[in-house]
């Protein structure tokens, strides 16, 4: 912006100083280098503007570089000679039109212009021999095939020998000089003559008034080219000041905005550092977190506080309390979190094992955990909308298919819940609390395990019984399909409150309407949600299947989810088999998958 308007600028001044300004619009000029009348005010030529000449002073040059002067009834004439002083200009017959009708018809009435001298009666004659001699020969083309001589009423035609002539016709004409048809014809308006005898200039004024006004100006005195030359030097001067000026200016922006991209660089790198999984002792922990002033949440694992690093990035600061057996727990945490980068996944900032004192950082999210929108205890249900559900059940579902899929090793969270559901300022979803993950082998599908794991309501059935299948990727599915009607109901799944006995299960409740094709109304406020709440209900009622073979992966269940409701089908009921054995119920088998290799647990 700031160059094109220095060069819009610098154009302009030159463009006053090199032919832009009215002067050199109306500056003097000839039809020919070489020869002709200079022609300057009153006169103009016809491409200049109007106010360069006075009206009806318009002047042409023809194709032989002649001046032209275009009258009524006489058609056009050629200039010879203007004198600005006398107000005077001799003019002749052009020959291309110098017609018979133009001279009999000789008028300047209509014209600003006037003859002194009419020179009274004329008499032209066409004759076959050459009398140039004894008369005044003009040029003629309406008869090219023979001479044509004019002479004035008062000379005495006895002395010339007439026999090869004859009279074409008289005509009233001005006086013509001795030479060939010249004559000459004077303006008085504009009055020019007296300025132009001083050595002065005569223009017109500069106003809009309709009858043209004419001022006599002093001419530049024989310095005044000296003048424009220093005018000019003085003004190119300036631009190149203006210019260095600019070309400062421009550097020190280069290098301001270097400066600052070099720090922002420099912040960065200490920002990525900082994202970086570090260890803080507890005196650390305690500045991070004002002396833990902003209290966030309370749980069996322990306290959780706001705070915020020395580069200004908040933090949630999660204070482990249960320190039994080997701190496990915290162990698990620290070494799964540190390998995930994912945008679902809850990222770890650092950590303090300082003495029997044990601390998580991780990024802090405004919105706290999905159970505080979905549960009515809370009573923000009604908040976030079913579009917004079913994009949180996405990216939950994301994540989880990371961690089983998108880690060098495969990573079984296996305590999915709203509660270890964190909400970004977008409310975006990221998976955190990985107290109880474990780790296996990408190769192996499976984990034995002596205690189960998880939260009741959630847990998978075979991480209570073996009788159902082995503990694997499937655990998290089941306790991802038991959030996910959650998410539809807006309650516990198990809710002993309820008036009535038969919805105190409730995904049992839900399965009983959608196979007897009964409409679910929970919380439907537009035609486009009863299809939504229709997909989640279906897709969690797959995912708790009683059996892990039958449950879909979670590569699956996000195709499901971004898929539409239509293509979706009702799955075995699940609750027709619980409490028995896999052998002895006949389901349906939708999602075929291979047996599950028992593996050890890696530590």
């Amino acid at each position: 912006m700031g160059i094109s308007l220095f060069f819009f600028l610098f154009m302009r001044l030159f463009a006053e100083i090199n032919g832009g300004s009215r002067d050199d619009e109306c500056k003097a000029s000839r039809c020919s280098d070489y020869d002709g009348p200079v022609i300057r005010f009153p006169f103009r030529l016809k491409h200049q503007p109007d106010h360069c000449g006075y009206p009806e002073f318009e002047l042409s040059c023809s194709e032989d570089k002649q001046t032209i002067l275009e009258l009524p009834h006489l058609g056009k004439l050629w200039v010879t000679e203007i004198n600005y002083t006398s107000q005077t200009i001799i003019v002749l017959w052009y020959q291309r039109d110098y017609l018979q009708r133009q001279i009999l018809n000789f008028n300047l009435s209509a014209s600003p212009f006037t003859s002194e001298y009419t020179g009274g009666d004329f008499s032209f004659f066409n004759c076959s021999e050459n009398k140039a001699v004894e008369l005044l020969s003009i040029p003629c083309c309406f008869l090219t095939s023979d001479l044509v001589y004019v002479a004035s009423s008062s000379y005495s035609l006895a002395k010339v020998n007439l026999s090869s002539c004859r009279k074409i016709f008289n005509a009233t004409l001005p006086y013509y000089y001795k030479r060939e048809g010249y004559f000459h014809v004077n303006w008085s308006k504009p009055m020019c003559g007296n300025c132009e005898a001083k050595g002065n200039k005569c223009q017109r004024k500069k106003n809009n008034s309709t009858e043209p006004e004419i001022e006599c100006i002093d001419k530049p005195a024989k310095g005044a080219p000296i003048d424009k030359v220093v005018l000019t030097e003085a003004i190119l001067g300036f631009l190149h000041f203006t210019f260095g000026i600019f070309i400062i200016f421009i550097v020190y922006r280069s290098n301001k905005l270097k400066r600052e991209h070099r720090i922002n660089i420099q912040k960065f790198l200490e920002d990525y550092r900082a994202l970086k999984p570090s260890r803080y002792s507890y005196a650390d922990i305690k500045k991070i977190t004002n002396n833990f002033k902003d209290k966030l949440g309370q749980g069996g694992y322990g306290t959780v506080y706001k705070g915020k690093l020395s580069n200004e990035v908040f933090v949630a600061v999660k204070i482990l309390d249960d320190f039994k057996g080997k701190g496990e727990e915290f162990i698990n945490e620290v070494g799964t979190m540190s390998t995930i980068h994912h945008v679902n996944v809850v990222r770890l900032l650092g950590f303090c094992a300082d003495g029997y004192k044990r601390a998580l950082i991780c990024e802090f999210l405004p919105n706290e955990s999905l159970d505080k929108f979905i549960f009515s205890a809370f009573g923000n249900n009604y908040s976030l909308g079913w579009h917004k559900l079913q994009d949180i059940a996405i990216g939950i579902a994301k994540g989880i298919e990371y961690l089983h899929q998108g880690c060098d090793q495969r990573i079984l969270h296996l305590d999915i819940k709203p509660h270890n559901i964190l909400l970004d300022h977008n409310f975006n979803p990221k998976i955190s609390d990985f107290g109880l993950a474990k780790l296996c082998s990408k190769e192996q599908s499976a984990v034995s395990m002596t205690v189960a794991r998880g939260t009741m309501g959630y847990i998978a059935p075979e991480m209570l019984s073996r009788n159902f299948g082995n503990v694997s990727c499937k655990s998290d599915v089941y306790s991802f399909g038991m959030l996910l009607i959650e998410m539809v109901g807006g309650r516990k799944n198990i809710d002993a409150t309820v008036e009535n006995t038969s919805q105190a299960y409730f995904p049992e409740w839900l399965y009983n309407h959608l196979d007897q094709e009964q409409e679910v109304h929970i919380r439907i406020e537009e035609e486009g949600d009863i299809k939504i709440a229709k997909k989640l209900s279906i897709i969690g009622l797959w995912c708790i299947q009683w059996y892990p073979i039958d449950r879909p992966s979670m590569k699956i269940v996000i195709r499901m989810l971004e898929g539409e409701e239509g293509n979706l089908v009702m799955p075995p009921n699940p609750f027709a088999s619980m409490g028995q054995t896999r052998t002895s119920v006949r389901r349906r088998k939708t999602f075929i998958q291979p047996e599950l290799t028992v593996i050890s647990e890696i530590e």
